[in-house]
């Protein structure tokens, strides 16, 4: 196993340097959060935003970013946070979490959990009854998962899903963006992806793997789902939400865009307020 993970590490090196270079993950919270984990000894390290003198319990968003389950992109929701805190009133806590190969599944939705347990646990600080969860990529794949399969219905107020992977039994090859006019993330990347994060094939069949496979009955019926067109994962993320004719999320579909950027946001943003 050991051999497997550095081979691993070795193919997930050059990814995470181009992943750096692209996103800028510098962020400027309001506070820097340790949190204990379910393990004695380690910590969740939090951005937290629109913290500071709060004399009643918080609304309260809890993020996490895209990453590909691998990527350390920690910081890269800096906009979208400070955003959320400035246009909201809400506190907004962008949560970090553990990443693959060194950490594979239920690792990440593990530190997610024990964020939002964290949360729930300081009354005194955030209002349980306006909490909400959000994420981008893997980030929504883990919102999604909190929100259906981990806590009850009814525990989150609002869920907000960009551009999330749902359906990971599905080939890569399968997944084709429904706009082609743009390069969409190579094959090659979202196996890798896979690979690391997923150490057995049967992984995927998971319900803490692949939203689409949660019964809909579990999902919340206030969710944001958000697509883009040049996206190989926007199809899958379309099928999610007409999976339902009872519960259906408000979906946002943005044409010419392949992953976010600032442009993405900036229209996000008004769907948001629109939306709350």
């Amino acid at each position: 196993m050991s051999s497997l993970n550095d081979d691993l590490l070795k193919i997930a090196s050059p990814i995470r340097a181009h992943a750096l270079a692209t996103f800028n993950v510098t962020a400027h919270p309001d506070e820097v959060l340790q949190i204990p984990s379910r393990d004695e000894g380690r910590f969740i390290r939090i951005h937290a935003y629109n913290t500071l003198n709060r004399d009643t319990p918080a609304p309260v968003l809890v993020n996490f970013h895209g990453s590909g389950f691998m990527n350390p992109l920690h910081g890269s929701d800096d906009e979208f946070c400070k955003f959320i805190a400035d246009k909201t009133g809400y506190v907004a806590l962008d949560c970090a979490y553990r990443l693959a190969p060194e950490d594979k599944l239920p690792a990440a939705i593990h530190d997610a959990e024990d964020s939002v347990r964290w949360v729930l646990s300081h009354p005194q600080k955030f209002d349980a009854f306006q909490l909400s969860i959000s994420g981008f990529s893997a980030g929504g794949t883990i919102a999604l998962i909190v929100s259906s399969v981990v806590f009850p219905q009814g525990t989150f107020r609002n869920v907000v899903a960009a551009y999330p992977p749902t359906d990971m039994v599905q080939n890569s090859a399968e997944k084709i963006a429904r706009d082609a006019s743009k390069d969409s993330a190579p094959v090659e990347l979202l196996d890798t992806f896979k690979q690391c994060y997923y150490p057995n094939p049967d992984d995927v069949k998971s319900v803490l793997a692949s939203p689409a496979l949660i019964p809909v009955e579990k999902f919340s019926d206030r969710i944001f789902l958000v697509t883009a067109a040049c996206d190989r994962l926007c199809s899958e993320g379309r099928r999610s939400e007409l999976r339902s004719e009872v519960r259906r999320p408000s979906t946002s579909r943005y044409t010419g865009m392949m992953i976010v950027n600032t442009r993405l946001i900036k229209r996000m943003r008004k769907d948001l307020c629109r939306k709350e």
